[in-house]
């Protein structure tokens, strides 16, 4: 029996189950802005502050099908080694996932769902950011998919040196 006629019922019908991916929720988690060196920091002549941004992802299964993904950005800004910001946000999604298996969940959770959540975060911590009196910031688009394979390749050798 060919695969085709394998994946196919009695009827012609498919025995594989619906393959889906919809967004059910955008929101804040959790928000913080600081600005410790404020107001003095904004008499600084050629502000130009080094930024170091790290991220993070969580994922938590609600439910069947059901899948709460968790971005977290921390940007923090310094000028002459005084923080300028500080920003942390924790920006989440429910996503409704079925019909793939688990290699392939895990790819999704890995970089489709932090992909979609991204520009809702950089729209939010630019905004924080201006409205904490600093100039614009623009945070730059991010390959979460570069990222994830990274990250799978460093768990395959910390397992094959933990196997050896």
């Amino acid at each position: 029996m060919s695969e085709e006629q394998a994946a196919t019922g009695a009827n012609g019908e498919s025995q594989q189950p619906a393959r889906e991916v919809a967004l059910r929720k955008i929101y804040v988690k959790d928000f913080s802005f600081e600005s410790p060196g404020a107001p003095s920091i904004f008499m600084q002549q050629d502000f130009k502050p080094s930024t170091n941004l790290n991220l993070s992802t969580k994922n938590n299964k609600i439910e069947d099908n059901l899948y709460e993904c968790v971005l977290t950005l921390t940007l923090d800004a310094k000028f002459d080694n005084e923080t300028a910001f500080l920003v942390e946000l924790q920006q989440a999604g429910v996503f409704h996932l079925a019909g793939y298996s688990d290699q392939e969940l895990n790819m999704i959770l890995g970089t489709y769902c932090p992909s979609t959540l991204f520009p809702y975060a950089r729209e939010a911590i630019s905004g924080a950011v201006q409205r904490g009196g600093f100039p614009e910031l623009l945070l730059q688009p991010i390959d979460f998919e570069s990222l994830y394979r990274r990250s799978q390749m460093e768990q395959a050798q910390q397992q094959q040196a933990a196997d050896a």
